[in-house]
């Protein structure tokens, strides 16, 4: 059994480890995330303005997915339009997009700085870390469906209406791959959303690997409503880096759960 001096030892310890963690009321809570998201806003509006003034060139790159597609089917590449507005609101679309992307690291720190008094002081030095991972993940998620899963579904919808003429308008084709290079980003981030859910005790390593069988049939429902297309290869596609970063997560949420963190300060 312990003895007096290592229950006291303890004791200590707890105490200086909820002494760490600050509290604060609702109405605190409350202005805190009103402030961040106003300078989120704000980062978001700043950067958009950026991105705007290089439109042309943000279309070029966006373009690129579906005109490889139209040439690889011997089509013509010109996208149309039914609408006068149609090009002014796709450029408009185009440099929300893009200040999504740049403000991406100024909101995810705003993020940092919302959850950063519930952590206890020695993790408070992981900001680098959070921030390379989270923007690295968001960035990683665009970047795949740009180059490896966009390109893969368009291909394989154009092949399969070969029969028929394409008319593919500009504001279809900039709401299709919006959802798609946004929504990959966002499904990237699954490590996060696990981080943030261990942190606050709601899973757990043990929970989420019981459940693997089950978090992978999820996982292919959600792939099979984010692709564009009906066949098993585009959906495996998407489903293979979803499988892959929720088993990262397992590990994530074996690191940050408060019983670990909470024995890890008190060695410290």
């Amino acid at each position: 059994m312990p003895d007096l001096e290592d229950l006291t030892e303890r004791a200590r310890s707890e105490v200086v480890s909820r002494a760490e963690l600050p509290g604060m009321s609702l109405l605190e809570h409350l202005e805190e995330l009103r402030r961040r998201i106003i300078f989120s806003a704000l980062s978001i509006f700043g950067c958009f303005c950026v991105a705007y003034w290089y439109h042309e060139q943000i279309y070029d790159y966006m373009q690129r997915p579906i005109v490889f597609a139209l040439k690889n089917h011997h089509l013509d590449t010109q996208l149309v339009y039914t609408n006068p507005t149609d090009g002014f609101n796709m450029y408009l679309k185009m440099g929300l997009i893009g200040g999504i992307f740049l403000a991406s690291p100024l909101v995810l720190y705003q993020v940092w700085l919302f959850i950063s008094p519930g952590l206890y002081k020695h993790e408070k030095r992981y900001v680098i870390p959070f921030m390379i991972s989270t923007v690295g993940l968001f960035v990683a998620g665009g970047a795949f469906a740009y180059k490896m899963a966009f390109p893969a579904a368009l291909d394989f919808l154009i092949g399969y209406s070969a029969q028929f003429k394409p008319m593919i308008t500009i504001g279809e084709y900039t709401d299709l791959f919006l959802t798609l290079i946004i929504g990959m980003g966002i499904v990237f981030e699954l490590p996060i959303l696990v981080f943030f859910l261990a942190l606050l005790g709601i899973v757990t390593a043990g929970w989420l690997w019981r459940n693997l069988r089950y978090s992978i049939l999820v996982i292919f429902t959600i792939a099979a409503i984010v692709t564009p297309t009906t066949d098993i290869l585009n959906m495996c596609i998407f489903a293979a880096p979803m499988v892959a970063l929720y088993i990262v997560s397992i590990g994530v949420a074996y690191l940050v759960h408060p019983a670990r963190r909470k024995a890890r300060a008190n060695r410290t």
